[in-house]
């Protein structure tokens, strides 16, 4: 094969990407009952959904179950020729039967219809996401989700693309509209992606994060001169002062000592107490780390110290952390 070097490689893409988005739209014009039937059957269901398809289709099924999982349905693929033999004992169907959703565009996919025999003795029901609505799976589906489409966008029509465009689209609108029926939110979505940032935010603690050891402590009698080779030493660029009860007196940051120096000639003689930001902004360590990085945003600082009750100080958590 030869590369056809002299194409417009721009307007063809562009017309791929405008011919699925006509089948999208094309497919929202009929969705009917049958859909909502499909979703209230996900939330009846006590068990799983489990997603099934071969090939391409069997792509797109990971892709579903993923998100479907992620999102509050308790989901997950099963590939039909494993299935075939034996993993069809990881089905359920007892009292929390599981719920299978079969997808094949054509309905007619050889690894897909033998499983259906079982799956019918073990009563468990079926949701096809195809476009044989006429298709021996069709007929044997307890609901149909139409998925049929013009033509693929493939210019010989023959590899999967608008059709598995379409198919993933359907999963995803089921999976919209289970996230509105379940409300689920952004707290639920964290914790089953706690390795994301929006998790880390969502779930994390400030103490999960603050630095507790090697804190830039000094004393309110400290001379300035030592509290600079303390915040220097630990890289913070900030002293953090004690009263000699150990509870926190005040902070002395890099921007307190410029404003000082300003209208003096000399730090001779000079103690943290003396420069320091007395009653500074303080933290909990129990508080989520989402909610103390809106305060640090606020207040344009870079670090917060974390205190208990007593105003004892427990940690520092940098904005770096």
């Amino acid at each position: 094969m030869v590369p056809d070097h002299t194409l417009n490689y721009r307007s063809i893409m562009i017309r791929s990407l405008q011919e699925q988005g006509k089948a999208l739209l094309a497919l929202s014009d009929r969705i009917d009952a049958s859909y909502e039937e499909a979703v209230e059957l996900m939330l009846a269901c006590k068990g799983r959904v489990i997603i099934s398809g071969m090939g391409k289709s069997g792509i797109i099924g990971k892709k579903i179950a993923a998100t479907l999982a992620s999102t509050g349905t308790h989901s997950f693929f099963m590939h039909p020729g494993e299935a075939f033999h034996g993993d069809l004992g990881m089905v359920r169907s007892d009292q929390e039967a599981d719920l299978i959703v079969l997808l094949s565009y054509s309905g007619e996919t050889e690894e897909v219809l033998k499983l259906i025999p079982s799956l019918k003795s073990f009563g468990n029901k079926i949701i096809a996401i195809t476009g044989g609505l006429e298709s021996t799976l069709a007929k044997h589906a307890d609901i149909v989700l139409d998925g049929c489409v013009a033509q693929e966008v493939c210019p010989l029509n023959l590899a999967p693309t608008t059709s598995t465009t379409v198919a993933l689209a359907i999963g995803d609108a089921l999976a919209i509209a289970l996230i509105k029926a379940r409300n689920f939110q952004p707290q639920d979505f964290a914790r089953f992606h706690p390795g994301g940032s929006l998790g880390r935010r969502l779930l994390t603690r400030v103490s999960d994060v603050m630095n507790k050891n090697n804190l830039p402590l000094v004393n309110t009698d400290t001379a300035i001169s030592d509290a600079v080779l303390v915040m220097t030493e630990t890289r913070t660029g900030t002293a953090i002062v004690l009263n000699r009860d150990k509870s926190l007196a005040g902070v002395v940051t890099d921007g307190d000592l410029r404003r000082y120096l300003t209208t003096s000639d000399s730090l001779k003689g000079v103690c943290a107490k003396d420069i320091m930001t007395p009653n500074p902004l303080c933290i909990s360590q129990d508080m989520k780390l989402s909610e103390a990085e809106a305060k640090m945003r606020s207040a344009h600082v870079k670090c917060l110290i974390a205190v208990d009750v007593d105003q004892q100080v427990t940690g520092l958590l940098d904005w770096a952390d």
